[in-house]
């Protein structure tokens, strides 16, 4: 019997994800807007065979603080997903591109061209990743004071992935036919416009591009909440998992795949990838040491600074040493809900501010250990149902690439748990995922 394979995507951030990633000596100043370095990761990537290159976004830059941001520039400076992402298609033959565009502040339209057009550019590589965004930083670059309520920015989403996908329908398949002879180019019986009336959109129209390789770009999404879940499991065609242990992973897969059936999905048409990040070393020593010196580099402010973002709170008056007291717990999120549900439970736990600051990462599972020792683990953890594979947000660049793909890798391969070429042309194809059908051809 075939062992399950796992499925690898890259959570992209120039010079790396871990906070003091930007500091070390083999960093490159000015990575995050140099599109070289963007394409040389990506292709690295390729020869690892993994299946995504993704690019978290905000729509927005801090505004205050910036004395403590400046220690750690995420989201501070970087290039736009979409624009990024096009030239690495140029580059790259294989590997899925991915892009996070915020329903909460792009117009449908806008969202269905640009994603059919990279996947155009790809020959079928392009995902969306479907957010609701959670910072009032990105309110207040589009004239908000501050987020709308959570409920209402998941009514909104679902909303806007329906329409979405009503103008990636917009032509069938086969409408394009360029018959010179006749002087038709395209078969008008089989343009369909979008007329949608709906509580946040109003629109009709059509996309003026031909129906993308894929059909649609697949779709990624996030949510932890119920709303969230629940528009998964209606919409979403990769997940980002959650539970940094074992029973809390298989809890929120089992969950979200159980949900699918209510909208008429089946289960394997959406891959869960869970959060992990692993410091490998040649010895279990060597892992420890390279963790520690990556955490020296991190000021004690800023990691306060992310707690106090992702708990929606303030900490930084209060003592290191001491537990965080309850009452800082705000009743609860409008952001992220996962990372403020992490935070919480370890405030609850009585552990310390610096404890808590030290070793809280977002929503990921983190690990020290040789290559067998990751390996094992990611076989473990795929094969005992608490995800498909894996959003890995390497911690430093180059060194934590090189390890999955030199040492980690070659392990997994050996043991039949992970690909040996791709299988397809397509992300759709190399993910095992069906290629919708337009809905009115279908019909």
């Amino acid at each position: 019997m075939s062992k399950k394979k796992i499925v690898l995507s890259c959570l992209f951030q120039a010079n790396g994800y871990h906070k003091g990633a930007w500091r070390m000596p083999q960093a490159q100043a000015g990575a995050d807007t140099d599109i070289d370095y963007y394409i040389r990761t990506a292709k690295r990537l390729e020869e690892g065979l993994f299946d995504l290159f993704f690019i978290a976004d905000t729509p927005a830059t801090r505004t205050e603080f910036l004395d403590i941001w400046t220690k750690s520039p995420i989201y501070q400076n970087g290039l736009e997903p979409i624009t990024a992402l096009t030239a690495i298609a140029t580059h790259t033959k294989h590997i899925g591109l991915g892009g996070t565009m915020s329903t909460s502040f792009f117009e449908p339209f806008n969202i269905a061209r640009q994603f059919a057009a990279l996947d155009h550019i790809s020959k079928g590589r392009a995902a969306w990743n479907v957010v609701t965004s959670a910072n009032d930083y990105a309110a207040r670059n589009f004239g908000l004071d501050r987020l709308p309520p959570h409920a209402e920015r998941y009514d909104k989403a679902a909303e806007c992935v329906d329409v979405v996908k009503s103008y990636w329908d917009t032509w069938e398949d086969d409408a394009f036919v360029f018959d010179k002879e006749n002087a038709i180019q395209f078969d008008p019986t089989k343009f369909h416009p979008v007329d949608h009336q709906g509580k946040f959109f109003k629109v009709f129209g059509g996309l003026n591009v031909a129906r993308s390789p894929q059909g649609h770009p697949v779709v990624i999404q996030a949510g932890a909440s119920d709303a969230g879940k629940d528009l998964a499991a209606r919409t979403a065609e990769i997940v980002f998992g959650t539970g940094s242990g074992m029973d809390a992973a298989k809890k929120f897969y089992d969950d979200l795949k159980g949900r699918m059936s209510r909208f008429g999905r089946s289960s394997d048409q959406l891959k869960i990838l869970s959060g992990f990040d692993a410091v490998i070393g040649d010895t279990q020593k060597d892992a420890e040491d390279k963790y520690h010196y990556m955490q020296s580099l991190v000021p004690i402010e800023l990691s306060v600074m992310y707690l106090c973002m992702d708990l929606e709170a303030k900490l930084l008056d209060l003592p290191l040493d001491e537990p965080v007291p309850l009452d800082r717990i705000p009743s609860s999120s409008n952001h992220h809900t996962v990372y403020f549900n992490q935070i919480s439970s370890l405030i609850q736990e009585g552990k310390t501010l610096r404890e808590i600051a030290t070793t809280y990462r977002r929503g990921n599972r983190v690990m020290r250990g040789t290559a067998k020792q990751v390996a094992d683990f990611m076989e473990q953890w795929v094969e005992a149902g608490c995800g498909d594979g894996f959003m890995l947000p390497m911690s430093d660049y180059p060194g934590n690439l090189d390890d999955y793909v030199d040492k980690v890798i070659p392990i997994l391969q050996e043991r039949g748990s992970y690909k040996t070429e791709y299988s397809g042309a397509t992300l759709r194809e190399n993910l095992g995922l069906d290629r919708p059908a337009n809905r009115y051809a279908a019909g």
